[in-house]
């Protein structure tokens, strides 16, 4: 009956924005790797609109969702979607700082249709979070008449419906001062069809938000907060079972730091009853601190959950570098440990390694890159640019400082160097990041990943395409492997705005000459690290590999060679161990 009612509609286009290549080109591909949170986080709150009638019994709310990492977003058929329905809007959703340009450049062709444009997610709230005055580019957007969202929209997204059906939608909508509790919060879900354009068919959620730690280069308190919320076992279990009637069974758990949720317990011992009472293929791909280990039973757990990898906040293995930024609760002496009792646990392990920190020098990271490959069992290390992120201390205090940062938010990828360095020049920067991918992924030193895989009973298959990926996509591809995808596409006429569409005569032969060689990169290095694990499968040798990296303990009177690099910059605090002296032991 109540459908009966309906006379009008109003449809609402939510967008995951990319950002541009250094071509200026979207960063786009026929399938991505990694889901997007937030984009399922909003079109579960819009569908909950849709179902309650929050803009009145006689209109339909219609969504539709799109990552344009994986969709191309036709910008002229979704203005004639939202027209056919008599009203909308479009809302650009979880843009990050690098993904600003791209978004502002979406929201000026939708805003020339005349469209209503809602603009959120973590450069936004940053910015205005942290920064004074509204930057610059804020502004920009605000002229072109888009709206801006700061903060989450649980409890929220009615009001705003509501508002740009109206049209009287305010310039900023600011509640950051003002965090919903997770607690019975609408689920995040996304319909099976965008859920499959990512690789694995993953789809997401998160079971907290907010950090109580205190880095200086992260967004994430700043913006979610540092009292740490979260969704019960109840709720988390209902967000499988939705995603599970349509056949999604793999999430990526996106909590910055599962292991301090304070309901990872109870979360996880559903998981398991589903998994092994129900029969639901679960598959977790989770992140976590480096002390993890110490809290009793959790990564049994969390692989009698479904857990398969890990992504560990590593960070820097120098004490001073990590003390200089706040990184108080990472115990370098502790790695080894942690990494092992994955491992145990045949779960693969993803580190992130940041580099830039004001003590690091090329000598500096070279030697530390070649601590880790010798002393701490980690499969895939990934590395990043010390970034000053809209949202953070350090770019608020270099905000403050008057120092220069790069304008181009573009960059700001975690890719790029945005500031200057105290110990290098910006050349230097570049080229100690081009060497890291280099120096970790040598040819000896995939081969000793693969074998302690082999030994741990880690999922080779797994390993051996995670090498690939790591170790290409910098190099190949141009784009870090966290945006990595399969099968890129470059759509000529979606380029940046302010440069210029090139003739097809140039730009399609090209596009296929750098396709094929691309293409012939991947064949080589695809082939050489497969010929490379059948060589250590076929090794007998291998199911018995042992190096330092996998000496569980130092024994009475040995050294330990990860804490002996750093004895002299371990500070004495939190736990750490006291150098004992030479003739001691």
């Amino acid at each position: 009956m109540r459908g009966n009612l309906a006379k009008r509609a109003f449809h609402v286009a939510l967008i995951k924005p990319s950002h541009y290549d250094a071509d200026g080109y979207v960063i786009q591909w026929r399938r991505s790797t990694l889901p997007s949170n937030s984009l399922a986080s909003v079109h579960g709150l819009v569908i909950e609109c849709a179902r309650s009638r929050a803009l009145g019994p006689d209109v339909d709310i219609e969504v539709e969702a799109c990552d344009e990492c994986n969709t191309v977003v036709d910008v002229r058929a979704v203005a004639k979607r939202i027209r056919s329905a008599g009203g909308g809007m479009v809302g650009l959703i979880g843009v990050q700082s690098n993904q600003y340009p791209r978004a502002l450049d979406l929201g000026r062709q939708f805003r020339e249709f005349g469209l209503a444009v809602v603009m959120g997610g973590f450069h936004v709230s940053g910015c205005i979070a942290m920064l004074p005055t509204l930057s610059a580019d804020l502004q920009e957007a605000l002229d072109l008449g888009i709206t801006l969202f700061a903060g989450e929209a649980e409890g929220r997204m009615a009001d705003l419906l509501r508002d740009v059906a109206a049209g009287q939608a305010k310039p900023i909508y600011n509640y950051l001062s003002d965090m919903p509790e997770m607690a019975a919060a609408v689920y995040p879900i996304l319909p099976r069809e965008v859920v499959t354009r990512v690789a694995g068919h993953y789809s997401s959620f998160d079971a907290g938000r907010g950090c109580p730690f205190q880095c200086s280069f992260c967004t994430i308190i700043n913006v979610q907060g540092r009292k740490s919320r979260y969704r019960t076992p109840d709720d988390v279990e209902a967000i499988v079972r939705a995603n599970a009637a349509q056949g999604i069974t793999r999430f990526f758990i996106t909590d910055d730091n599962f292991a301090r949720n304070r309901n990872w317990e109870p979360i996880l011992d559903r998981l398991i009853e589903l998994r092994e009472r129900e029969k639901f293929n679960i598959r977790l791909l989770i992140q976590v601190d480096t002390l993890c280990h110490r809290i009793s039973n959790f990564i049994a757990k969390a692989a009698r959950a479904g857990c398969t990898a890990v992504f560990i906040g590593l960070e820097n293995i120098n004490p001073e570098s990590l003390m200089g930024t706040k990184k108080r609760q990472n115990k370098i002496w502790e790695y080894r440990e942690m990494l092992l009792a994955w491992r145990a646990q045949k779960v693969m392990t993803y580190a992130g390694y940041i580099l830039g920190f004001p003590t690091d020098t090329p000598e500096s990271t070279a030697r530390d890159i070649e601590i880790i490959k010798r002393e701490l069992p980690v499969d895939i290390l990934e590395f990043f640019y010390l970034t000053p992120l809209p949202g953070s201390e350090d770019h608020k205090n270099l905000y403050l400082r008057g120092v220069p940062m790069d304008p181009d938010m573009n960059k700001y990828d975690l890719e790029h160097a945005c500031t200057a360095h105290p110990m290098m020049s910006k050349e230097t920067w570049i080229a100690v990041y081009t060497d890291a991918w280099a120096r970790y992924y040598t040819d000896e030193h995939v081969e000793t990943i693969m074998r302690r895989a082999v030994a741990s009973g880690v999922n080779r298959t797994k390993v051996l395409d995670s090498l690939t990926i790591f170790a290409g996509s910098a190099r190949i591809e141009g784009v870090h492997p966290l945006q990595f995808g399969f099968l890129r596409r470059k759509i000529r006429t979606q380029r940046r705005h302010g440069m210029p569409i090139v003739s097809p005569f140039i730009f399609y032969p090209w596009r296929a000459a750098n396709f094929l060689n691309v293409t012939a990169q991947w064949l080589r290095l695809m082939w050489r690290y497969r010929r490379i694990m059948a060589r250590v499968v076929a090794d007998p040798a291998s199911r018995k590999h042992f190096d330092e990296a996998l000496r569980p303990h130092t024994q009475p009177g040995e050294t330990d060679h990860f804490v002996e690099a750093f004895a002299d910059k371990i500070p004495h605090t939190h736990g750490a161990p006291m150098r004992l002296p030479a003739a001691a032991g």
